[in-house]
């Protein structure tokens, strides 16, 4: 069963053995508004926890997307190209941005669970 993780940027990742699909949370993409345009990262790319890997933007600004954990990129969502509103539409579902080979399994003990990220989003 996969476990999902939130980062304090309202990333997520959703884990699922070493693998994990990030994309940005309901919050988030709530707050930006109508997302325009997805730039992702090239498969193979590496980042480490907090690097930016990618950049949403929308018809108020334009975000980067951090990395919750150490990694290199696996896969990318090639519908957010001809599609970026799926991220509006399904944020947690069709709406992902890429996955990562997660390198570290430590990375995840910093991130907030369902709960934890809620009630951070409470105090916004």
């Amino acid at each position: 069963m996969a476990t999902v993780k939130y980062t304090k940027d309202h990333e997520y990742i959703r884990v699922e053995g070493d693998t994990g699909t990030v994309g940005i949370s309901s919050y988030a993409q709530q707050q930006l508004g109508d997302v325009v345009f997805v730039e992702l990262p090239g498969v193979g790319k590496s980042f480490k926890k907090g690097d930016s890997a990618a950049v949403v933007e929308s018809v108020k600004a334009a975000s980067d997307i951090y990395s919750p954990v150490t990694g290199a990129v696996t896969e990318v969502n090639p519908d957010l190209e001809d599609a970026p509103g799926t991220v509006n539409d399904d944020p947690a579902g069709k709406g992902w941005f890429f996955k990562v080979k997660i390198a570290n399994a430590a990375d995840l003990d910093d991130l907030m669970d369902e709960a934890a990220y809620k009630a951070f989003v409470d105090t916004l």
